[in-house]
This record gives structure tokens, sequence and C-alpha cells, in this order.
């Protein structure tokens, strides 16, 4: 039997294209002990991913040139020869680009579809869902009254930062790329103000006025000078989750910009760097407030999902275009 898979053909210089990845046709193994063989239903699409295909030093080590990429997938068991996952079984974990996957055990929980649909577990109910979840009530430690600005604010992790900061009584500003995206966050998932900043002259002016008493919390999705802007409106003893930095990740060169030291001591504001995996130790409290947030319907969700396989590398520089809105997916 065998499978197709994806595998990085090239460590990319800048923003990586289609040539950075390469279609390989391979030979099942054979089931052993304690595996499943397993058919990919969904695929995540993550920014992080760019990070992987640099050989530079990170918190996670870098794909490998040859190898296939891996992330979060959704998958049916169609096979076992495990004693905790029988054929039908839908399953969640870290596993390779590839249309059948055999897995060890150890490496997937099982998922329940009649609490969610399957994909959710890929978004609201996963990775994303997690980090808008520690990131905003770890670190962020939101209050009634407070201002809540998101940048990034109709991705995966930034539209439900919005909801969270709302179900806790802050007031949510939202800065994202699009008039329809703009539209989206404040009708559908509730955000107070958003700002376009493609259409947006002037940030730093267009975030004062959004947020006439500052901001008490700024969950920063993408860096760079949207990220200047709010911090230069930041007030006294705010928190900034720092949670990516998209707007960086394919540049050739260090960026400059504005010195933040001097206005984050000043105003003593906290600053922290995370990746969901600190809070591991955590994952049932996060898991538990999600479920109940999105049973209750305080916390909603909007999918991209692409269809087929093949369209995974597209999938994945689409987010690098802002092509998503909310979780990006590829359904096989």
């Amino acid at each position: 039997m065998t499978t197709q898979q994806i595998v990085l053909a090239a460590r990319p210089v800048g923003t990586p294209t289609k040539d950075t990845f390469r279609f390989e046709t391979t030979e099942v193994p054979a089931l052993q002990t304690g595996q499943v063989l397993l058919q990919g239903l969904y695929y995540s699409v993550d920014p992080y991913m760019r990070g992987r295909m640099s050989d530079a030093r990170s918190y996670a080590p870098p794909f490998e040139v040859g190898k296939p990429f891996y992330g979060g997938v959704v998958a049916k068991v169609i096979s076992s020869k495990s004693d905790l996952f029988k054929e039908g079984d839908v399953v969640l974990g870290m596993l390779s680009w590839a249309q059948l996957i055999v897995a060890n055990e150890k490496e997937l929980r099982k998922v329940d579809t009649t609490i969610a649909p399957a994909s959710y577990y890929l978004g609201i109910l996963g990775m994303p869902g997690l980090t808008a979840y520690f990131g905003l009530m770890h670190i962020g430690k939101p209050k009634e009254g407070e201002t809540v600005v998101v940048s990034g604010a109709a991705g995966a992790v930034g539209v439900l930062v919005g909801q969270i900061a709302k179900i806790h009584g802050c007031r949510v500003v939202g800065i994202a790329g699009t008039d329809e995206k703009v539209a989206m966050i404040k009708k559908e998932f509730g955000f107070d103000e958003a700002i376009n900043y493609k259409t947006t002259p002037n940030m730093r002016l267009a975030i004062k006025e959004a947020c006439p008493n500052g901001v008490d919390i700024y969950f920063d999705n993408v860096g760079g000078p949207i990220s200047d802007a709010v911090i230069s409106n930041i007030n006294f003893h705010a928190r900034i989750p720092l949670c990516g930095q998209i707007s960086l990740y394919n540049n050739t060169e260090m960026a400059t910009g504005p010195r933040l030291q001097p206005m984050l001591l000043t105003r003593s504001v906290l600053m922290q760097g995370f990746i969901v995996f600190n809070f591991q130790d955590k994952y049932p409290e996060g898991f538990k407030h999600l479920t109940q947030w999105v049973k209750e319907g305080k916390l909603k969700t909007t999918e991209t999902i692409i269809d087929g396989f093949d369209q995974l590398p597209t999938a994945l520089l689409g987010l690098f275009k802002g092509h998503n809105t909310g979780k990006m997916l590829v359904k096989a």
C-alpha cells in the first residue's frame, strides 16, 4: 500500500513558495503492536510552521529537508493494533502531512465529535483555543472594564481572544486587514471597535481614538509597525501577551523600529512571550472553559476550509497573505 506525503524540499529564504514543498509517493509500513493506521480528515496550517522551515534556534526543532512536514491532524482510524483505539475512532495528533499515516497510540488522543465537529479540535477546542485562553487569562489577566486590543483579530487565535475578553467584561478593539474582516469581528464576534490597518494612514492616532482610555492589554499576534502603534497608547501596568510576529516571519534582514523598552519601563508594563506548550500541565483547565463556553454559545468560531490534500502548500502560503478568516484548515 502506498500513500502520498508532502516534504520540505528546501529551506526558504524570505517568503516560501510552492518550490519549498515536494510531493512524494511512499510505502505505508506494516502496523506494529500499539500502532494504528489513520486516514487524514483535517490538516491544520499555522503561522509557526514558517519558523520551523528555518534551521535557526527556536523553541521547537526545525523541519528536516527531505522529511515530511507535520502538524495538527484530525484523522480516522482505519486499522488498529492498539488496545486504546478501534477502527472508526476519530483522533487528534501532531502527525505527518500524509494521506495515510501510521502512528503510535501514545501520540494520539480520541476526540468527541458529539461535543463539536471534528475540525473544532484543530481550532476553537485545539491549539488556537488554548493559545487564546492561556495568553489572555494567565498573562493578560483581564479585569472588567479594561480595554483589550487584539492584532490579527480575524485569525484563528485573535477572534477567540476578543470573545474571551468580552466574556470577562472588557472593551475589545480588533485590528484586521480588510473591511470585510473588520465588519465580521464586530457583527459576528462582538468586538466593540475594529480597525483596517491597510487603509488607515495613522495607526497610532486611530488606536488612540478607538481606545480613549488607553490600552490595558495588548494581545500581539503580528508585531511590526502595528505593535509599535498600539504600544504607544499603552497604559500604566498594562500587560502584553506576545503570541506571534507574523509580519516579520519572512524578513531576510533584521527589522528595526521604535525602541519600546523606555515606554515599557516608565509605564511598568509586562510583556511576556509564550507558546501554548508552556501551559501543558494546565490543558484540562483551558479545555474545560473553552468547551463550556462553546456549549453555552458564548464562544463561536469561523473556519476557512480548503478541499484537497494537495492544497496544503497553497493553504499554508495563504496565511502570510491574509487569505484566511478564522482557522485555516485543509479537508482531505
